[in-house]
C-alpha cells in the first residue's frame, strides 16, 4: 500500500458522520450541566441545614418566609434528582429530559425566591437552568439517535 492510500484512508476513517447533528454535543453538556447543578443544589441544600450564618439574610428576608432547615432538605432531594437525571440523559433517557426541563423550571422558581438571600448564586443558577431548558427542549432526542 503507498503513502498516498494510506493517507486517504485515514483521512475517510476521520471524518465525521454527516448525518450527526451538532446539537449531540449540546444535549451531552446539557447532561454534564445537570449533573453539575445537581451537586451544586445538594451543596446548596448541605450549607443551608449545616451553617444558616452562611445567607445574608433571614428566612424572613426571603420571597418566601421558610426555614432555612426546609430549603436545605428541599435542595438536598432536587439535587439528587437532577443529578440523576442528567446521567439519565447521557443515557438517552426520555424520563430524564422530562425531569430535566421540570426541575430546570423548578430551580429558576426556587433560586427566585432565593434572591435576597445570594443574588449572584441565584443569578448564575437560574441562566444555567435555562440553558439546560433549551437544550433539552430544543433538540434533546439527538443524543440517543446518535445523530
Amino acid at each position: 500500500m503507498t503513502d498516498q492510500q494510506m493517507y486517504s484512508q485515514s483521512a475517510i476513517a476521520r471524518q465525521p458522520d454527516p448525518g450527526t447533528s451538532g446539537w449531540v454535543g449540546w444535549i451531552a453538556f446539557a447532561a454534564v450541566l445537570m449533573i453539575l447543578l445537581g451537586g451544586l443544589h445538594i451543596f446548596q441544600g448541605i450549607v443551608a441545614l449545616v451553617k444558616d450564618e452562611f445567607f445574608l439574610v433571614g428566612p424572613g428576608g426571603l420571597a418566601l418566609n421558610v426555614d432555612f432547615t426546609a430549603w436545605g432538605w428541599t435542595h438536598l432531594v432536587a439535587g439528587t434528582v437532577v443529578l440523576l437525571a442528567g446521567f439519565g440523559v447521557l443515557a438517552g433517557q426520555m424520563w430524564a429530559r422530562i425531569v430535566g426541563v421540570v426541575m430546570g423550571v423548578l430551580s429558576v422558581i426556587v433560586n427566585v425566591a432565593f434572591l435576597a438571600a445570594y443574588p449572584f448564586w441565584s443569578l448564575t443558577m437560574i441562566a444555567l437552568a435555562v440553558v439546560l431548558i433549551m437544550a433539552l427542549t430544543v433538540h434533546g432526542s439527538d443524543i440517543k439517535a446518535g445523530r
